[in-house]
């Protein structure tokens, strides 16, 4: 009898073990540490803070020209890890706009939880990628104004940017250097045939950066405007006219310019005493 009531508290032992062990709370696996990025947008020609409204300036090509107005997109904002690794910017939009006339969009606060550590360099695309360039995706303004007319290709304008230049006669006129997608047009008949995407990708030199645990990290990104006019091909307004939206050529060789017009500002502005900052 004894030893029947030792093997049945035995078994019990056994049977209660497996249910406490189930029962047994795991050690929480911690949350990684984060920390936050914000981007702010200047504007600068010829390494000063661009004057706008003024015909101060003049290009490679010897134009005088003034900006009136700038407004663009930039997207797919990727962070790049020296081992190789990289993040891409998609919390809540990965889209952003800037116009030089609305000074809330100067900045960007990212809402991305970023992990902590550092980053080599910044890359973006500069307009938006054909899967997302969708027409109507934009119903509220000041961006439902940037649309790319359906029948030269639809979506959106990757930039526009506004100015006035003096042409050969010494006659002050305006100028749209718009950027989006390029049409191709039958020799013949003079109908489109195609369409061509004219978006591209920017890496921005000297762009390293590092993400602190709890902290924001801003970054100071500066479009050089008069690099659209040169290196590699020296623009002349007097060559293309004022509106480049349907003159495929005109839009490429701008493209091709711009890989090197964005900047990191190591000094802005609002934290120097005169002279000019350090891109």
């Amino acid at each position: 009898m004894k030893l029947i009531k030792t093997l049945a508290y035995l078994l019990i032992i056994l049977f209660i073990m497996p249910l406490a062990g189930c029962n047994k709370s795991e050690d929480p696996v911690p949350e990684p540490d984060t920390g936050k990025i914000t981007f702010k947008f200047y504007h600068y020609c010829d390494g000063a803070p661009l004057d706008f409204d003024i015909r101060k300036y003049v290009n490679e090509a010897g134009n005088q020209y003034m900006v009136n107005e700038i407004q663009y997109f930039i997207s797919d904002v990727t962070l790049h890890r020296p081992d190789a690794s990289s993040y891409m910017i998609m919390a809540w939009k990965d889209i952003h706009y800037v116009d030089t006339d609305i000074p809330s969009t100067h900045e960007w606060k990212v809402l991305d939880e970023i992990g902590t550590g550092d980053f080599e360099r910044i890359t973006f695309t500069f307009g938006i990628s054909e899967e997302k360039n969708q027409s109507l995706m934009f119903v509220d303004h000041p961006e439902s104004l940037m649309f790319w007319p359906q029948y030269l290709g639809g979506g959106y304008h990757y930039m526009k940017l506004n100015g006035k230049w003096l042409d050969t006669n010494q006659f002050e006129r305006p100028y749209d250097f718009h950027l989006g997608i390029g049409q191709i047009y039958d020799s013949q008949s003079g109908e489109i045939t195609g369409f061509i995407q004219n978006y591209f990708e920017i890496e921005v030199p000297a762009s390293g950066f590092t993400i602190n645990k709890d902290q924001e990290t801003v970054i100071n990104l500066v479009m050089k405007v008069e690099k659209w006019f040169n290196n590699p091909h020296t623009y002349d307004h007097n060559d293309w006219g004022g509106d480049i939206m349907q003159k495929q050529e005109a839009m490429k060789l701008a493209c091709e310019n711009g890989h090197d017009v964005f900047g990191v500002l190591s000094v802005p502005p609002s934290l120097r005493y005169g002279g000019r900052s350090e891109f």
